[in-house]
């Protein structure tokens, strides 16, 4: 399938991880959908795709993902909070770094 970037919007986190929101057009259709790719940089900055969601523009699924990310990060896990929180993320990343490198 090809298709057209219309506009994009990356959030980085980690040591070499990203998010992609993204609106893009199938060719030749001129479909138009919603994405949300993860992502990890290389070494060298150039950005390697995972895994993503595509779905349609539409305002009452949008709305209803900000409602669901807003609903579960509210959820108290029992996990780590503050400094520690940021070590066991950076041990993740580093683990997820070397497993992107040995694909």
């Amino acid at each position: 399938m090809e298709y057209e970037t219309i506009a994009s919007e990356y959030v980085d986190y980690g040591r070499n991880k990203f998010i992609e929101v993204s609106k893009k057009r199938v060719k030749p259709d001129n479909a138009v959908f919603l994405n949300i790719s993860k992502g990890y940089y290389l070494p060298d900055g150039e950005r390697r795709y995972r895994g993503g969601i595509g779905f349609p523009p539409e305002e009452d699924i949008v709305n209803g993902l900000i409602e669901k990310l807003q609903a579960v990060i509210t959820v108290d896990d029992g996990g780590p909070t503050g400094a520690d929180e940021e070590t066991v993320s950076e041990d993740s990343d580093q683990a997820d770094l070397n497993e992107d490198l040995e694909d």
